[in-house]
């Protein structure tokens, strides 16, 4: 029986998904959903993503900002710091790295070239 593993892999890198989606400019937890979402990764649930965007805030990764509605309830809207862009191309790297390891395995029989 196959295990879907899409979960778990999400899991691992969506700190970096999130940085990713800031960086055209801000954004707010629903927009960044969709975005997801529309890249083919899933429906990500706020009680995923928020946590993870409050803690991409406390390490300082993104500034938040409450702006009121005029109509329906207010949002956070998020936006990537000097550090969280930073640290953006910084994991984008390793994650590339990364990739092309699991990669050459996984086409490669003994995951040699």
């Amino acid at each position: 029986m196959a295990t879907d593993r899409r979960a778990s892999w999400l899991k691992g890198v969506l700190d970096l998904l999130v940085l990713s989606c800031l960086t055209e400019g801000e954004s707010y937890g629903y927009a960044i959903a969709h975005t997801l979402d529309a890249a083919g990764l899933g429906h990500i649930k706020g009680g995923t993503l928020y946590p993870v965007l409050n803690r991409l805030e406390e390490a300082g990764l993104v500034r938040a900002e409450f702006r009121a509605a005029e109509r329906g309830p207010g949002r956070r809207y998020y936006r990537l710091t000097d550090e969280g862009r930073a640290t953006l191309r910084h994991q984008s790297a390793q994650w590339e790295t990364f990739q092309d390891s699991v990669r050459r395995v996984l086409t490669t029989p003994g995951g040699e070239r």
